[in-house]
């Protein structure tokens, strides 16, 4: 499994390496358009990016395998704005996938935000990894994708107890979600 990885802060001096792992970890994915290491230079420029959450996992050799950024959202309906955070994206080197390396960026990265102070986080993605963690489709809360989306891949996470109850509404993204 999962043999001497360390999981960090992503530092400047990474941004050219962990675009590159972002970019090799989505090449082939099917339900990718291959941008997505795009998506996380743009967000580090965007209000929206939040340093302490975007980590790296790092193997015995001192070398990023694994990314993981969450990401300022906002959650919105026409009386109230609350804050979360995006999980988006979660990347690792394809000869080091199905090692446990995305569980242990996934792990590290709930238990940041929770220290943080923050109160949940939204993905898109595959429910049936992203449930494990405790991820539940963010229709049980009424919270909506800006776009269409089943609703079965759309999940939310409280990272505080109750933390989505008085919340509902349209998910909010920085703008450079759309660029």
């Amino acid at each position: 499994m999962v043999k001497s990885i360390m999981i960090r802060q992503e530092r400047p001096g990474d941004y050219k390496i962990t675009e590159k792992v972002v970019e090799l970890a989505f090449a082939d994915m099917a339900f990718s358009d291959q941008t997505e290491h795009q998506l996380v230079a743009r967000l580090r420029n965007a209000a929206a990016f939040i340093p302490e959450l975007s980590l790296v996992a790092i193997n015995g050799a001192h070398e990023i395998v694994g990314h993981l950024l969450l990401s300022k959202i906002k959650i919105k309906n026409e009386a109230q704005s609350s804050d979360s955070l995006a999980l988006a994206p979660v990347s690792v080197l394809p000869n080091e996938q199905k090692k446990g390396i995305g569980k242990l960026l996934m792990v590290k990265a709930i238990e940041l935000a929770k220290e943080l102070g923050h109160s949940s986080i939204i993905v898109m993605g595959h429910p049936q990894y992203y449930s494990k963690f405790g991820f539940q489709s963010a229709s049980l809360w009424s919270i909506k994708a800006p776009f269409e989306v089943e609703n079965e891949v759309f999940m939310a996470l409280e990272l505080q107890k109750k933390a989505l109850d008085e919340v509902s509404g349209i998910v909010e993204y920085s703008s450079v979600f759309f660029e």
